[in-house]
């Protein structure tokens, strides 16, 4: 749980930052990419992403001008990670505008139960490194590079001179 606005925007602008180097090696053709004919695809992951930056804050009481569930989602790559960093944005202004240290321990209903409000933007990040991993996993799928986000990825370690780790 968040107890400070510069904690969470420390951690937002990490976090915010990894997930559009993920969506930046996207490709068109990546975009259909799913496990399963069922499973979600790519770009579904990615639009869930964006809706969900609007959304789940939305219920914890912060006003965020963007996207909507039934919204139409972007059809490029390219407008996808445009759409994810305009909302990751909008929600940091947001947070900084809207709520105060002390805000962040006030309870709220979320989802049938009660959760702080400095939890719920924890829950956020969670979810955005949750669903950022699935793409990821996705995309190795699609023959896509995986940029390194909490460390190194296979193809990067050559460039640092090192064999990849095992």
């Amino acid at each position: 749980m968040y107890r400070t606005i510069a904690d969470f925007t420390h951690d937002w602008d990490f976090e915010r930052g990894t997930t559009r180097k993920v969506m930046d090696h996207l490709t068109g053709a990546s975009l259909a990419q799913a496990v399963t004919p069922t499973g979600r695809t790519i770009a579904r992951l990615g639009w869930h992403l964006v809706l969900t930056i609007v959304e789940m804050p939305g219920e914890a009481g912060i006003k965020i001008d963007g996207p909507r569930h039934g919204d139409p989602a972007p059809t490029s790559a390219t407008a996808l990670a445009e759409a994810y960093s305009a909302a990751a944005e909008r929600l940091r202004e947001a947070v900084i505008a809207q709520w105060s240290d002390s805000a962040l321990a006030e309870d709220v209903p979320m989802y049938g139960e009660t959760w702080k409000k400095g939890g719920v933007l924890r829950s956020l990040i969670n979810h955005e490194a949750h669903h950022r991993g699935q793409m990821m996993v996705l995309m190795r799928q699609a023959g896509l590079r995986v940029p390194g986000v909490y460390g190194p990825a296979e193809e990067d370690w050559a460039s640092m001179g090192m064999p990849a780790q095992e």
